[in-house]
């Protein structure tokens, strides 16, 4: 298997030398391969938003190293990161993060567009990613002309339209109805299981944790226990780890 992720001895260290530091991130290690749908999650303030800020170029650890597609993010300037992210990140955000005076089809583009794609190649990428999450009927409206589990696909397929290597979500669900919330996460595990999307999702909801393949639990800066799916129905996966999360001190 080809690995996609790979975060090597990361710390998180807020604040100077000689004065009172605190240490969100404490020599995090794992690795994500192509095809997988991990979960990590952890409580608030477990460090996992800390984790999820530094695998997505917005942060930097404070020693070790993050590999994408085999690239360690250190050695690339900040130019060079930002258009490293615009290739080989996509990111679903839980508020949406989408741009209100534009339609969710320009909303959608707007990774493409920064690439500088030519305009006759946009449209269909766009159409094509639109029909994949079923919105094809609202990507001529605006964000605010359509319900909250509707910009969350749109922001889905603005995360997609341009094929990362890997799809990051923080807590993707957070802003929608049990309804919508149900449908996005059973979308992303379609999208995984038949589009082999590599999906790292950041949750403290053990439904949505209970989609993926693995899942990792952060704690005080560090990763200790995972749980694998394995065979395991998604619904007895969800017992499973509600079982775990029970036992935990």
């Amino acid at each position: 298997m080809t690995e996609i992720l790979r975060v090597d001895q990361v710390t998180k260290t807020y604040g100077k030398r000689g004065e009172k530091q605190y240490q969100a991130l404490k020599g995090i290690n794992f690795a994500v391969n192509s095809g997988e749908f991990v979960a990590i999650m952890g409580a608030s303030g477990s460090g996992k938003t800390t984790l999820l800020n530094i695998l997505s170029t917005l942060d930097k650890p404070t020693t070790g190293h993050v590999f994408i597609n085999h690239q360690d993010n250190s050695t690339l300037n900040a130019n060079q990161l930002a258009d490293f992210r615009s290739k080989q990140i996509g990111f679903i955000f839980q508020d949406f993060n989408l741009l209100e005076n534009l339609t969710n089809r320009e909303n959608i583009a707007l990774p493409l567009t920064l690439q500088g794609v030519k305009s006759s190649r946009i449209d269909p990428l766009v159409d094509r990613i639109a029909a994949r999450l079923s919105i094809s009927q609202i990507i001529n409206k605006y964000p605010a002309e359509v319900s909250g589990g509707q910009k969350q696909r749109v922001a889905a397929a603005r995360a997609l339209v341009h094929e990362p290597a890997i799809l990051l979500a923080d807590e993707p669900t957070g802003a929608l109805d049990s309804k919508s919330a149900r449908e996005l996460l059973d979308t992303m595990s379609d999208l995984n299981t038949n589009d082999g999307i590599t999906t790292l999702m950041v949750t403290h909801d053990p439904l949505a944790a209970s989609f993926a393949s693995r899942i990792l639990f952060i704690k005080d800066g560090k990763i200790g226990e995972q749980l694998l799916k394995q065979d395991l129905p998604r619904q007895k996966f969800y017992h499973q780890l509600l079982e775990h999360l029970g036992t935990e001190e």
